[in-house]
């Protein structure tokens, strides 16, 4: 089978760990392995061989797009059994790492653990700055909407959209069809902090893009550019229409992945 595609258990002598994984992603290609060498998963790649001495594949639960930041990515690798210890494992990943990267928390998985295929929920916040000046050290983490955005609407649009729906209209061309369309968002809140605003996304999957493309959204209805009825035709009757307002990469973080 391809790698990324294999669910089964490691081979002899191997064991699986179970990664919990950071990073700011502003100076990487994303997630995913690139030709450039200079994806997340290609440092985490060589951190590994620099250990075994060879290749294994480190697989994530998803893809994350260049610029998108993650606080709780959760991947796996099949090493060597008896290499190191479990508990030895993080510090001599993090010696081998760039300092935007970061293995927090190394387990040993439970027999048949896939980071990707056993995930049954994932967790988003997508964080914008809204005041004329940009403080500097959220450059680069946060979108900048220098002008007035309205947070009741915000929070309408946020109640429109959670619950199961059709999200086909809130999802980017992968150059491949989905399967479904159909999600469930459990949780779509707004939490603010003076000029913070937090969104709060919570559900049992999301598609391409399609937490930007929502967050985009909400902030052009908030804007006053758009109308929550616009919102409300692409999600009640998505076929042929989709939102061309997707956020920006650098406010958008991964927190958490769930697994039974």
């Amino acid at each position: 089978m391809k790698p990324g595609r294999s669910n089964e258990e490691p081979a002899a002598g191997s064991i699986r760990l179970r990664l919990l994984v950071a990073y700011e992603g502003s100076g990487f290609d994303g997630w995913q392995s690139q030709a450039s060498g200079n994806a997340v998963q290609d440092f985490l790649e060589r951190a590994v061989a620099g250990l075994v001495g060879e290749r294994r594949v480190v697989h994530g639960s998803g893809r994350t797009d260049a610029g998108v930041h993650a606080l709780g990515q959760v991947a796996h690798v099949d090493v060597p059994e008896g290499r190191l210890s479990v508990e030895a494992w993080a510090g001599a990943l993090n010696a081998q790492l760039p300092t935007g990267v970061r293995v927090l928390e190394v387990r040993r998985a439970a027999r048949g653990f896939h980071a990707r295929f056993s995930a049954v929920g994932k967790e988003y916040v997508y964080r914008m700055w809204n005041a004329r000046p940009l403080h500097p050290l959220e450059a680069g983490r946060v979108w900048h909407l220098p002008t007035p955005v309205d947070r009741g609407l915000l929070r309408q649009c946020a109640l429109l959209l959670q619950g199961s729906h059709d999200f086909a209209g809130f999802a980017a061309n992968r150059g491949r069809p989905e399967k479904s369309t159909e999600r469930t968002i459990y949780t779509l809140t707004l939490k603010t902090a003076g000029p913070l605003l937090t969104v709060r996304f919570a559900g049992n999957g999301f598609l391409y893009r399609m937490v930007r493309m929502l967050a985009g959204s909400m902030v052009r209805v908030a804007q006053g550019k758009a109308d929550v009825a616009w919102l409300e035709e692409l999600l009640s009757r998505p076929a042929g229409r989709r939102t061309s307002f997707c956020a920006p990469a650098e406010g958008l973080y991964l927190k958490s992945v769930r697994y039974r």
